[in-house]
């Protein structure tokens, strides 16, 4: 979507005059100037209690503005809950009391809706359906409803008119967004664009009751064989863009924990069907359902635990599950190297940043919560202090893996809730491990051949080209081949050094040769005569040959002790 959407016709401009009134009323009136007329961060003094000194809004009132602006802007305040490698601790707090608190929309529209995208009356596709809505948020409704063949369901409509609003909101929040990062630093630290793109794939996904469908199905794939976890079953002929309808699941929420023991179901057993749960889509489908609060996880008559509403699910590559299982097993075994090769591999932490300190900061939070069941921890304080060191090092965190985190509190809440004494650690480790096993296998294995041969194939596919272009580029004066080389300082001095003990041997081989010869010849050359024990008589080439034996003796000496000192006799 592109930012000059945002103020288009007299929509827009009504649209972005309530907007204001609203930032003005909660104390933001300030940070609209600036945003509007393009004045820098600190050009005048801001309000007291809109903005503290460390530059962000009162968390109190910027919650309470995106309240009043209505259901896009509270879904916006929801995303923005998950982002704790953003936002500081009394962000997240304020933006998770955020709820839906919308009225359901009239029967009569919902009638209108049901009618529209099914073509038909709505007594000729439902035997009963009933009026009162039993969920209601800011997306769609959920009522009950009976088919002809008498089967209890549970229909999911998407509020009429919701989706052009959202786009119209969509529009003004690009706009703002862009805005407020050319203007306010605050804007550039926490990334205002990406976060308005992450909210707009999110919420149009969330509008589309075929995606949900297909998540719904997606799990049934997963969980069959799995007893202890049962998934409704879609009704595709009467689920479209706007409706879904699904299996009517009759159970108990999970946190009503009196319930679940009157009817001879042991609530400890049910958080290990959770925790069991949640490892699996993790560990072994790499897809899992990232909103399991009490109402979307129900604990059915027989023990089973079945989840409902897959508006909000998550996705894991085959890497990022690998880095994940070596990072629990790296926790589960103290092995803080195994930790810090995962969150590397992982891209979470970089070789530029002060890896001692971090591992250190790491081993202080986690080492305390190690052995202890769910009752004697809290996941929510180990998530609170990772997303302190998050904040300290300016790590940020894909999308996926923030998810993954709310939904690992959550589970942790819910075993809580039923008195679950088991480890998480420890009910994940077996998962974990048999993830990574599955990555050594054969199948596995030639399967990963196969991708790697591909990407072989398209590189040499490639490389022609690129030659030409570097030879190209090279002939027409664009690029320069320069070659270097390096690291055989070392190796030109030992070879020099070999070379000139070689050069000192073959000159002392050489003296020792011509002395000899000198020294055998008859011939006498310019003869002395002194007197020294009697008279002596000694000619030149006899003093050239002694000579020569002398600087031989010398040098045979010289050599022998360099050697020596070398130590490569």
């Amino acid at each position: 979507m592109k930012i000059s959407r945002g103020i288009r016709g007299l929509k827009g401009l009504g649209r972005f005059g309530a907007i204001s009134r609203v930032l003005v009323k909660h104390g933001f009136g300030d940070i609209l100037e600036r945003v509007m007329q393009g004045k820098k961060a600190g050009t005048e003094a801001p309000e007291a209690e809109a903005i503290p000194r460390n530059g962000f809004p009162s968390p109190r009132r910027l919650r309470m503005a995106l309240e009043e602006l209505g259901p896009s802007f509270i879904k916006l305040g929801q995303l923005m809950s998950t982002r704790a490698d953003i936002f500081p601790p009394e962000y997240i707090s304020e933006f998770k009391k955020l709820q839906d608190m919308v009225p359901p929309v009239s029967f009569n529209e919902v009638k209108a809706v049901m009618e529209r995208e099914l073509k038909r009356p709505l007594l000729d596709i439902f035997a009963q359906f009933e009026q009162t809505p039993i969920a209601a948020a800011s997306v769609g409704q959920v009522h009950v409803a009976r088919l002809p063949s008498g089967e209890k369901v549970a229909v999911k409509i998407i509020r009429p008119g919701i989706d052009r609003r959202i786009k119209e909101d969509l529009g003004l929040m690009y706009f703002l967004a862009a805005r407020a990062e050319k203007t306010l630093e605050l804007g550039r630290v926490i990334g205002a664009t990406n976060i308005v793109r992450e909210f707009e794939r999110n919420i149009l996904r969330e509008l589309d009751m075929m995606i949900e469908a297909g998540n719904i199905e997606k799990f049934a794939r997963n969980f069959e064989g799995v007893k202890e976890i049962y998934i409704p079953a879609v009704h595709w002929d009467y689920t479209t863009r706007s409706v879904l309808v699904m299996e009517h699941i009759e159970g108990i929420k999970m946190d009503q924990v009196e319930q679940i023991r009157a009817a001879g179901i042991d609530p400890k057993e049910v958080a290990m069907i959770g925790l069991r749960s949640f490892s699996r889509q993790l560990m072994l489908y790499g897809f899992f359902h990232a909103d399991p609060h009490p109402g979307n996880t129900l604990v059915m008559y027989d023990g089973r635990v079945s989840l409902v509403d897959f508006g909000i699910t998550g996705c894991l590559d085959e890497e990022t599950m690998r880095q994940i299982a070596n990072l629990f097993l790296g926790y589960a075994e103290h092995d803080y190297g195994m930790v810090m090769d995962a969150l590397l591999e992982a891209g979470l932490i970089n070789e530029e940043m002060d890896l001692k300190a971090f591992r250190n900061d790491l081993k202080d939070v986690s080492e305390s919560f190690y052995g202890r069941s769910l009752q004697h921890i809290s996941v929510k304080d180990v998530y609170d202090q990772m997303m302190e060191l998050v904040l300290k090092y300016r790590i940020r965190l894909p999308r996926n893996l923030l998810l993954l985190l709310k939904t690992f509190i959550q589970t942790e809440a819910l075993g809580k809730i039923l008195g679950s004494d088991a480890s998480i650690l420890e009910v994940t480790r077996p998962f974990a491990k048999k993830l990574l096993q599955r990555e050594l296998n054969t199948r596995s294995l030639f399967r990963n051949l196969d991708r790697e041969g591909r990407a072989l194939s398209a590189y040499a596919r490639s490389i022609p080209k690129h030659v030409s272009d570097i030879l190209r580029q090279t002939a027409s004066g664009r690029q320069k081949i320069e070659l270097r080389h390096t690291g055989f300082e070392q190796a030109q001095s030992v070879l020099e050094k070999g070379v000139n003990r070689l050069t000192v041997g073959v000159v002392i081989a050489a003296s020792i040769i011509a002395a000899a010869m000198i020294l055998n010849s008859r011939q006498g050359v310019i003869t002395f005569t002194f007197k020294f024990l009697g008279l002596q008589t000694v000619s030149l080439t006899a003093l050239l040959g002694l000579a020569g034996y002398g600087v031989a003796t010398l040098l045979g000496i010289w050599l022998i002790i360099s050697i020596l000192r070398s130590g490569r006799l």
